[in-house]
């Protein structure tokens, strides 16, 4: 039995899986990381945090199956996307904390080059928009206001290309490369022609000779240094790398044009693939490369495949709020239950735009806001709006998405840790009027990583043969009406007006 390790460096921490040859889960290790918020907007992760939680759970699933005897195949790697990461290239120590994906101090920027005219350059040659989301005005920020020096040592990238350098040898000679999947959240790299862009770099003073080498996701990277984890051996292949939304994708056997996930987690990520050329800009979407595969691997088909995304900021943020800020429940856990305690939400709508409002708005200005109270509404009828609204929004990006690209979205795959809420996948289908589908293993992040590398060692055969793999646990299809399905919508859209352009600019 072939084994793979996935390592997923997300949000919220850092997990190791490994999967067998059938696709299923074995055994995992999870480390949570320390968020840090200096100031209001700002969110950062010590990036030597990342790298020892990445050491410990590895080298924890290691030597868990050297003591069964099972040698590992390969290692695959998914990660929180966007975060920027500074580190000197001699030392190996990180120059900066780093910067998360949620960090909104570079929105000042952002509307200065809008209003400057670069959005419909930056998004031809990207397919995203100009905002703080991205990875671009990260590093500018760290190059320009952090400290961070404009030297031969310096080495920008994503979480990802982190671990990468860190797990081959670090200091001494560790491989600086990513995948085309993060390198395309960047804003640094044109998707069309696969490389980094020259006139994006110099739009932010972002020197190319600090930025990771862009490899084909399901590829062979290199192999892991002697000493880099304690419990596992040198010279395992480090052979797949995909950003967590675009290996969630993959784990979700969504390699045909059209077919979309929903991953709910900190936030929710709508992905669709669209192909194996990148579509043309479209308002309030994103278009990145899904993955890309080694060519030498002599697999059938395109060795690309693009995708349409709707980023939604908060979702799991909004129950963590109601658990951590208003105390309303004392476990993540309780919103389910609590919300499928009453009827309905009693014409509350929870607007959890708390770092702004991602696709298809756009709004860095907006905040959350909570609206429709009235004396008769209790703890329960917010939990089931906090639910509601993560519907709600999937349905704005959903309704994107099918009117641009053409495709008709026969079901959509759910997967992360709301996607166990029954209750809000029902929502989800009587808001998108289609079936609404929670595989049987949810851990489709990791997983995907863990398909990657295996398809690049021989694991498995083919895209077909993966996508075989896949099989559904739950399957839930629209109770109510569309007219009743339009009229909770309108509601939240009117809620969602609220909200907007709120924060001065």
């Amino acid at each position: 039995m072939a084994v793979v390790i996935a390592v997923d460096a997300g949000t919220t921490g850092v997990r190791a899986l490994a999967v067998d040859d059938t696709g299923s889960p074995l055994l995992s290790s999870y480390r949570e990381l320390t968020q840090h918020y200096p100031r209001p907007g700002w969110v950062e992760h010590d990036a030597d945090e990342i790298w020892r939680g990445v050491q410990h759970v590895l080298g924890t699933v290691g030597a868990e199956l050297a003591r069964r005897g099972q040698a590992v195949a390969a290692i695959g790697m998914t990660n929180q996307r966007e975060t920027a990461v500074a580190w000197d290239r001699s030392s190996g120590r990180p120059l900066h904390r780093a910067l998360v994906w949620q960090d909104r101090r570079t929105a000042a920027r952002c509307d200065a080059l809008n209003d400057a005219g670069y959005l419909p350059m930056v998004r031809e040659r990207t397919g995203l928009v100009l905002d703080p989301y991205f990875s671009a005005t990260k590093f500018e920020w760290l190059l320009d206001e952090g400290g961070v020096e404009r030297s031969a040592r310096l080495t920008l990238g994503t979480v990802d290309s982190w671990v990468l350098w860190n797990l081959t040898g670090g200091a001494r000679g560790g491989l600086h490369a990513t995948d085309a999947s993060n390198a395309s959240r960047t804003l640094l790299y044109d998707i069309g022609e696969r490389r980094w862009s020259d006139e994006l770099c110099e739009l932010f003073d972002i020197p190319t000779s600090a930025l990771a080498e862009v490899r084909p996701s399901a590829g062979r990277f290199g192999s892991t240094a002697a000493g880099a984890v304690d419990g596992l051996p040198p010279g395992v292949p480090v052979s797949g790398i995909a950003g967590d939304q675009a290996a969630a994708l993959f784990g979700q056997a969504c390699v045909r044009t059209g077919m979309t996930k929903n991953t709910y987690g900190t936030g929710s990520f709508v992905l669709m693939n669209v192909g194996d050329a990148p579509p043309p800009p479209v308002e309030g979407l994103l278009t990145s490369v899904a993955w890309e595969l080694d060519a030498g691997l002599g697999h059938p088909g395109p060795d690309v495949a693009y995708a349409l995304e709707g980023a939604i900021f908060a979702t799991g943020a909004a129950v963590q709020w109601l658990r951590d800020g208003l105390g309303l429940i004392a476990e993540a856990a309780e919103v389910g239950p609590l919300a499928a305690s009453v009827e309905s939400s009693e014409g509350v709508y929870v607007v959890p735009a708390f770092t702004g409002l991602g696709s298809p708005w756009w709004d860095p200005y907006a905040r959350g806001a909570v609206v429709g109270l009235t004396r008769g509404v209790g703890r329960a009828h917010v939990a089931r709006a906090i639910v509601e609204a993560m519907a709600f929004q999937t349905r704005d990006v959903v309704e994107a998405m099918t009117a641009s690209s053409g495709h008709a979205l026969p079901d959509l795959r759910v997967d992360g840790g709301a996607s166990v809420m029954d209750l809000l996948l029902q929502v989800q289908a009587d808001q998108l009027q289609v079936p609404v589908i929670r595989p049987r293993v949810v851990e489709t992040t990791a997983v995907g990583a863990g398909l990657l590398a295996g398809l690049a060692e021989g694991v498995w055969g083919s895209l077909d043969e993966l996508a075989a793999l896949w099989t559904p646990d739950a399957e839930l299809v629209p109770r109510a009406s569309k007219a009743g399905a339009d009229v909770r919508h309108e509601g939240w859209r009117r809620a969602l007006e609220r909200a907007r352009a709120w924060a001065p600019s």
